[in-house]
């Protein structure tokens, strides 16, 4: 089943097409990377603190061939785990580079992620793990825990990599939306299934009606939860399914890995506008019309035209 995240939101960051692994890794920040010898980092030249742009010297000699980490600031936050989500800054440089390829500081938009989770490039994944909020870390990456010898965008292949990170948050996400049960009692819409166990909740759709042609929003499980704001960034867990036939089209279940939606930069109107004013830990069955969706133009598995389905489990904003 091919994800369909990169067509939800706009593509926020390089790193986030990283190439990810399966591998948990440790929680334990000294079993992840060996201990770091100040030479080994390219130096911070100018902004320093923590919250500040830095930037980075030139590597100097032969790269490491490990991990290394290097805790610039330490914070006096909670330590990560993997399957904690977690906001971070971050300027990434080749060793053998004065020139960023890639920052947030430059965009005000800091990234989530969820650690552990195969969502970025295995340096990142091992070497945060155990780091505590607050803290500016600087990561020095081996090719083989960051692109690779295929490289990606200006990264050259077999680049060793150097990124100051700034934990800014971090939550750990619960398995399964909870709350009260909200009667499903309309024969023309989808009923969505209760469960709370982590498991991806069945969806049944009417067989013999016409899709609503206006988005539907309707609670499954409703929370006494914060209301989700337009400029929250949501974490989610959904199966997405075509009003057509039933088919699955994408589904988070399936990957083990919960998304982030930053909603300011979701593309998909319905989804947007269905999340906006629910309250974080509910369920929620959304019923989008192409025209809220992806209108005429098929992505994917998605027929043009399509009226899509999702049920989806709001559990955290970051």
């Amino acid at each position: 089943m091919r994800r369909l995240a990169g067509l939800l939101v706009v593509p926020l960051l390089l790193l986030s097409a990283a190439c990810g692994s399966d591998d948990k890794g440790s929680d334990s920040a000294s079993a992840s990377a060996s201990a770091p010898s100040k030479d080994e980092f390219p130096a911070i030249t100018a902004g320093a603190k923590f919250g500040e742009k830095p930037t980075l010297a030139k590597g100097t000699g032969t790269p490491p061939k490990e991990l290394k980490t290097d805790v610039v600031s330490e914070g006096d936050g909670a330590k990560l785990k993997n399957g904690d989500v977690i906001q971070v800054n971050y300027l990434g440089q080749a060793w053998d580079s004065t020139k960023p390829f890639d920052n947030s500081f430059d965009r005000k938009q800091p990234f989530d992620l969820t650690l552990g989770a195969g969502m970025v490039i295995q340096g990142w994944d091992k070497g945060l793990v155990g780091q505590k909020v607050g803290s500016r870390v600087e990561l020095v990456i081996p090719p083989d825990l960051g692109y690779g010898a295929q490289g990606q965008g200006d990264i050259k292949p077999n680049a060793t990599l150097v990124f100051v990170v700034d934990i800014l948050k971090a939550k750990q996400i619960p398995a399964s939306a909870k709350g009260t049960e909200v009667a499903q009692d309309n024969v023309d819409l989808p009923k969505v299934g209760t469960n709370t166990d982590g498991k991806a909740p069945t969806v049944k759709i009417p067989s013999k009606t016409a899709p609503p042609k206006k988005l539907v929003s309707n609670y499954v499980l409703e929370s006494d939860g914060e209301v989700v704001k337009g400029t929250d960034s949501v974490v989610v867990n959904y199966v997405g399914l075509l009003w057509k036939d039933g088919k699955t089209f994408d589904s988070t279940y399936a990957t083990g890995k919960t998304q982030t939606f930053p909603l300011a930069q979701v593309t998909l109107k319905g989804l947007k506008n269905g999340l906006i004013g629910k309250k974080i830990g509910s369920r929620v069955l959304l019923v989008v019309p192409p025209d809220q969706a992806f209108g005429s133009k098929a992505q994917q598995s998605i027929p043009a035209n399509s009226t899509l389905v999702f049920a989806v489990d709001i559990l955290a904003k970051m």
